[in-house]
């Protein structure tokens, strides 16, 4: 089976209040996220697919230490032919440490979502990523100096 691997970055900001950042396709949510590229590590990527898909430049973010999710799923992607894949999806958390438009590229839109947990938007992906996401702010402060 074929193996690939895709990056990406839940971008939190602080104000107006504890948001974070979900693309819009028409039927679902998505994250800033892609392939990774020869050469690449998990966090450069990461950095820039977000920058790619949201405008919000490298420097604009802090990426969290410590924290890492990942999850493995078999989808099928076209541009490896026919049948499924083995994808690893790894996503890190990234603090916006100043105020950033948001320019859409490869989505219909976005959304900021007001950090609330539990939460229940999407079962695959999404809730699973924001549960990790509660338990280690359970044991590690949230960032006070980004925006």
């Amino acid at each position: 089976m074929k193996k690939t691997k895709a990056c990406g970055v839940l971008v939190f900001r602080r104000q107006p209040q504890l948001s974070f950042l979900l693309m819009k396709h028409p039927h679902r949510y998505d994250l800033p996220k892609g392939h990774i590229e020869e050469g690449e590590t998990e966090e450069q990527c990461a950095l820039r697919e977000m920058w790619e898909e949201t405008g919000i430049s490298f420097h604009s973010v802090r990426l969290q230490p410590g924290f890492r999710y990942s999850e493995v799923y078999h989808p099928y992607e076209a541009r490896f032919g026919p049948g499924r894949v083995e994808k690893t999806l790894v996503i890190f958390i990234g603090w916006l440490l100043k105020d950033s438009p948001i320019t859409v590229t490869e989505h219909g839109d976005f959304e900021w979502r007001n950090w609330e947990p539990p939460h229940d938007i999407q079962r695959f992906t999404i809730n699973p990523l924001l549960e990790a996401c509660e338990k280690f702010f359970a044991e590690h402060p949230i960032p006070t100096d980004c925006v």
